[in-house]
Order: C-alpha cells, then sequence, then structure tokens
C-alpha cells in the first residue's frame, strides 16, 4: 500500500497522500430493546499538492486513483495566488500498531448487544424513569500517509464509547441526562459499569423534584465534565491556530506570555496521553503529536498547529492536523485538551464555598469568541461549605478571559471525558477529548428563573 502511494508522487512541489480504510460499528438501544444495528466499511484516499498560494486537495475512492488525483491537485493549487511556506517536519518512516487490553474487535456481536441492554434495561426500572437510550460506537481505522518528502506512515485507530441519553417525566416536566462510558480503545473500559449507570438514573428522576435554580451571580464549583467542556469550547478552539489567525482582534489578545489567569492554572493538549479517546501519535501530515502547554503558570504559552500555520507564525509544531476520515481537508483540531491539578481536595472545595452552586453534567453550549455559554445538567446549593438541595434550568455565560481570572480554587484529581467528540469546520471529529479537575470559579453568571 505504502509503496503504492508513493508512486504516485512526483517531485513537483510539496504532495502527500493519505488513504484510510475504515470500520463503523453502530448499535442503538432503547431501554432493552435492540433498536438498530449498523455496521459500515469503505475506504478512500485524500490528496494534496502545494506549489501556489494554497493548497489544491481532492479525495478519492479507488487507490488507482491516486495518481491523477495528485495531478488535478497541482493544477488547483497553481491556481491560487501567492505563496505558503510549510513549517520544516521530521522525515518519518514508522508503524503504529495497536496493542489493546480487551480489543472490541475479539468480543461477539451478541456479547456487546448484551451488555448493553442489561444497563438499559437497569435504567429503565428505575421508578421515574421513562427512557434510557444507549449509542455505542465502535471505530477502527487503517491510515496510510506519503509525502514527497520521504515519510511514509502505517498506523492503526481505535475507540470505543456507550453514550448514554435518559429521560425521566412526570405530569409537568421532562428532564434530560447524559453519561459516556469508554471513550479510548479498551473494551474492558465500558464493563461492570452499573454503578455508573444506576447513579445517572437516579440522578435523572431526582430532576423532577429540583428546584429552578434563581439567576443571578455565584462562586461556581465544576464537576470535570463541565470544567472539561468549559476549557474545550470556550479556550481550545481559539487556541487552534487556523481558527485564531482568522482574527487581528483576537491575535492581539491571545499574545503569548499574556497572563490570563492564577499562576496556578496550567492548560494542556496532550496527545501522547494514553487511553482516550483524543490520543494518536501522528497527525494526518506525517507530524508525531507533542504534549502542548496552551497557559503555563497563568500565562498564554502556545497554541496548537499544522505545518503550515507554523510555517506562517515561526511557532513550533504541535502534530494536531487531522480530518474526520479520507474524505475531508485536515484541519487543526484539539487532541485530548485539560486543565492540569492543582493542589485543593475536592473536599476543602466545597467546605470554603460559603454560597454557591456545585455544577454536574454537560448539556450543550455555544462560543462566540471570547463569550460562551453553555448549558449543564443539573447541580447542587453550597450553603456554608455544604452541598444541600438540588437545582435545575442552569444556564453558566461569561467572558472567557475574566472567567479564566476567576478561577480560585483547582482540584488535585483530573478525569478525562469517555465519550470523546468535537465539530469544526462541518466535521463531527470523534476523537477528540476534553478534561478536568473539580474547579472553582468566582462570581460567574448563571441563568435560572
Amino acid at each position: 500500500m505504502l509503496k503504492k502511494l508513493k508512486d504516485a508522487l512526483s517531485d513537483e512541489g510539496y504532495q502527500d497522500l493519505r488513504f484510510e480504510k475504515l470500520k463503523n460499528l453502530s448499535i442503538n438501544i432503547r431501554n432493552d430493546e435492540v433498536k438498530s444495528v449498523e455496521i459500515i466499511e469503505k475506504e478512500g484516499g485524500h490528496a494534496r499538492a502545494l506549489v501556489g498560494g494554497g493548497f489544491g486537495t481532492l479525495s478519492f475512492n479507488k487507490l488507482d486513483h491516486a495518481k491523477e488525483s495528485i495531478a488535478s491537485c497541482l493544477v488547483f493549487s497553481k491556481e491560487i495566488p501567492g505563496s505558503m511556506t510549510l513549517a520544516p517536519a521530521p522525515l518519518v518512516e514508522d508503524e503504529v500498531v495497536l496493542s489493546i487490553e480487551m480489543d472490541p474487535r475479539d468480543l461477539t456481536l451478541d456479547e456487546k448487544v448484551d451488555l448493553l441492554r442489561s444497563y438499559g434495561k437497569m435504567a429503565s426500572e428505575v421508578p421515574g424513569l421513562s427512557i434510557c437510550d444507549i449509542e455505542y460506537i465502535e471505530l477502527y481505522k487503517e491510515k496510510y500517509y506519503v509525502n514527497n518528502e520521504g515519510t511514509q506512515i502505517r498506523q492503526e485507530q481505535m475507540s470505543v464509547a456507550a453514550n448514554f441519553r435518559m429521560t425521566s417525566k412526570n405530569d409537568k416536566l421532562t428532564q434530560q441526562t447524559r453519561l459516556s462510558l469508554g471513550g479510548g480503545a479498551n473494551f474492558k473500559e465500558i464493563m461492570n459499569q452499573d454503578q455508573a449507570v444506576m447513579q445517572k438514573a437516579r440522578q435523572t428522576v431526582d430532576l423532577l423534584d429540583a428546584e429552578p435554580v434563581i439567576a443571578g451571580d455565584y462562586d461556581v464549583v465544576l464537576d470535570p465534565t463541565v470544567g472539561g467542556l468549559f476549557i474545550h469550547e470556550a479556550f481550545g478552539h481559539l487556541s487552534e491556530a487556523d481558527n485564531l489567525l482568522r482574527s487581528e482582534a483576537l491575535r492581539k489578545t491571545m499574545t503569548l506570555g499574556t497572563t490570563f489567569a492564577t499562576s496556578e492554572l496550567n492548560v494542556i493538549d496532550d496527545p501522547t496521553e494514553e487511553g482516550h479517546s483524543g490520543s494518536f501519535v501522528y497527525d494526518d501530515e506525517g507530524v508525531k503529536s507533542e504534549k502542548s502547554y496552551l497557559i503555563r503558570d497563568g500565562k498564554l504559552a502556545g497554541r496548537l498547529h499544522s505545518r503550515a500555520t507554523s510555517g506562517l507564525t515561526g511557532e513550533p509544531l504541535t502534530g494536531h492536523f487531522r480530518a474526520k476520515n479520507y474524505a475531508y481537508t485536515p484541519i487543526i483540531r484539539m487532541g485530548n485538551i485539560y486543565i492540569d491539578t492543582g493542589k485543593d481536595t475536592y473536599e476543602d472545595i466545597i467546605s470554603s464555598t460559603k454560597n454557591g452552586l456545585y455544577l454536574f453534567g454537560t448539556a450543550g453550549g455555544q462560543t462566540s469568541g471570547d463569550m460562551f455559554t453553555f448549558a449543564v445538567q443539573g447541580g447542587y446549593k453550597i450553603e456554608d461549605g455544604k452541598i444541600t438541595s438540588m437545582v435545575r434550568d442552569i444556564i453558566l455565560t461569561g467572558n472567557l478571559f475574566t472567567t479564566l481570572k476567576n478561577i480560585d480554587k483547582i482540584g488535585n484529581t483530573r478525569t478525562m471525558s469517555k465519550g470523546g467528540g468535537c465539530g469544526k469546520g462541518g466535521q463531527i471529529l470523534r476523537t477528540s477529548c476534553k478534561g478536568s479537575p473539580y474547579i472553582r470559579i468566582k462570581g460567574m453568571s448563571v441563568g435560572g428563573k
């Protein structure tokens, strides 16, 4: 395969080719009933060439079309005026083979369905819970990459996750929560999760009796899922150099070395940390992924790059240029982004909060520049350092840079998301992960009743 791809390249300008073989298994369960099982297998490639002011790109379905696709890309690129400089990248010849403790491909379809049905049955039998929807996703990729500089890579990638959406209802109200299991390649992470499933089911029912939150400014304690969503959506996308370079105002704001937060805050993107949905070895232009400090000791320390943005800015390569699959041109994407641990215990964070909210679970959101709005699944009041009654209908809004400076407590343990997933540029990338310790933010605006 690699030889055939190499033979399709010429010496003109810069050229690279990707070819991928994909297998995607999805299972959908409602309560304990199987609603659908789907297996999709496909393969194809993506060509890029650079001889002008930008890349010519083309996707193709058959390996035999690689050479003519590269030829077309050269024509496209010549039509783009100007010039583009790619940062130099090490020449690589490598093969990345999966080694998984419990490979999901070794289990039968019946074994997977039986496990999912058992979770659905268990949750749906909790009084007050009406629906437990489960989506199981198993994605395997065999990827080949070559360029005309001499790099050639074969790598395998696998991700597996079970995503739950639970619904409770009474005569006046409907509440929904989400739960994800897995995220990496190891099926074992999805097994023996009865306690997590039951806890989320009961929490979903309890929300029916929760009070709507009173709108106002609160000291809020975010659980790792909410903290991870905040740093991913509100800050992480601004750290993707292709996003940042589109806005002159944000480029000035996001000047390296600028103090953004307390000196205890560190934000990192690390695809090299194994076992998460955003873990990978090489990106889609053959650059090895790097652990990248985005905020270090409270100061802006770096951002995520492709070879083009690195060449434009003179900043180091990070290996974060990825595509959903061969049908798409790569764009800069986060891998495993997280707030690093601090010194505070969970107990100390709660006990030192006199009047605030503890918030759990993500329910979607949006950002616009440096402003954000997020919904959370629910929360609890914190009164005199103790968690008390449950509240619901919670919306967080704020300015990213103000919010970062208001983080005053950072927990000493970190949890990463299990399901994965991120949307950008029309590409929903499941192999993306986020995480955080428990963090406290002073004076955050909370929308509600």
